[in-house]
């Protein structure tokens, strides 16, 4: 019966395939006036493509829970880069192909769990439908606003050393060269380093899973290790603290953290990106904090004495 009712309110096949026309029609004549760089027929080989794997992906998250946009994004990356070529913008057009690209995969993916969402609350898919594509114009508006916001607050946004550094940005970017200019982009030594880390993290994932607990618990998660490394320092710190808090709390009382730690982590984590909405708004109006703290070292600190 939850099937039957699901189905009932189904969305008509003419719709979807219209919409995604009209989608693809605006991108292709819009999206090559922002990029130049990006042909009007990338656009249409990205849209060509998409359908095949926004269902990959979308079946993959719904079996893992884990969507991987962002994998079918390098490819687009590396697809359109090397197609566009490096003498007519190709690490531009191998960017904005990925954005293209992760757009679509990725709006399928979380529409598709909305759906199971609302398969198992026995909510209408028309109305889920709907909701989304009010959220995605919603989106289209704010998402341009919150990044005037921080561009405006904010003159080294986006810098390496910045309070955000968006170190993402970094990394496709030199994906994108690489996928242009092939390994001769690469810096000396990096393939061979490259090679000798990944090795490294399957020997200690296979070490992880064939150790005793009582050893295997002390022996570091290659993921968690390589976070770092994309993110910054500071995310090291962050989860470092955490991890300290809840290390003691487990100690005092094992129940709550068990119940608890993960709301407890959640919040302080959503309050942390929260607070950057005021802290830009502050930023923006010139706004001076009362107090400032600065950490010296032991000679430094003995010379401001002085």
């Amino acid at each position: 019966r939850r099937t039957e009712y699901f189905l009932r309110d189904q969305i008509p096949m003419g719709v979807a395939l219209a919409g995604y026309v009209a989608v693809a029609a605006v991108s292709v004549g819009v999206v090559p006036k922002i990029f130049p760089q990006l042909k009007w027929y990338y656009i249409l080989a990205v849209y060509g493509m998409a359908p095949v794997l926004a269902f990959c992906n979308a079946y993959g998250m719904g079996l893992t829970d884990w969507s991987l946009a962002t994998t079918y994004g390098k490819l687009g990356i590396f697809v359109f880069g090397a197609w566009a070529g490096a003498s007519h913008g190709g690490v531009i057009a191998g960017l904005a192909a990925c954005g293209v690209m992760m757009t679509i995969v990725a709006t399928a993916a979380d529409l598709m769990q909305d759906f199971k969402t609302g398969y198992l609350t026995l909510a209408s898919p028309r109305s889920m439908f709907i909701s989304q594509v009010i959220g995605t114009a919603m989106g289209c508006v704010i998402g341009p606003c919150v990044f005037w916001l921080f561009y405006r607050a904010f003159d080294n946004v986006g810098l390496s050393g910045s309070d955000y550094p968006a170190p993402y940005a970094v990394v496709y970017r030199n994906m994108a060269i690489f996928g242009v200019q092939g390994f001769s982009s690469l810096p000396k030594h990096c393939l061979t380093l490259c090679c000798v880390v990944f090795a490294a993290a399957v020997v200690i994932n296979l070490a992880r899973d064939l150790a005793p607990e009582k050893v295997s618990r002390f022996i570091p998660v290659p993921m968690a290790m390589a976070i770092p490394f994309y993110l910054g320092s500071y995310f090291a710190i962050d989860m470092c603290v955490g991890s300290a808090i809840l290390f003691v709390w487990e100690k005092v009382d094992k129940a709550g953290a068990d119940m608890f730690a993960r709301s407890v982590a959640s919040g302080l984590i959503c309050g942390e990106g929260i607070w950057s909405m005021p802290q830009s708004v502050l930023a923006l109006a010139k706004v001076q904090p009362p107090i400032c703290m600065k950490f010296l070292s032991r000679s430094t600190n003995a010379r401001v004495d002085a």
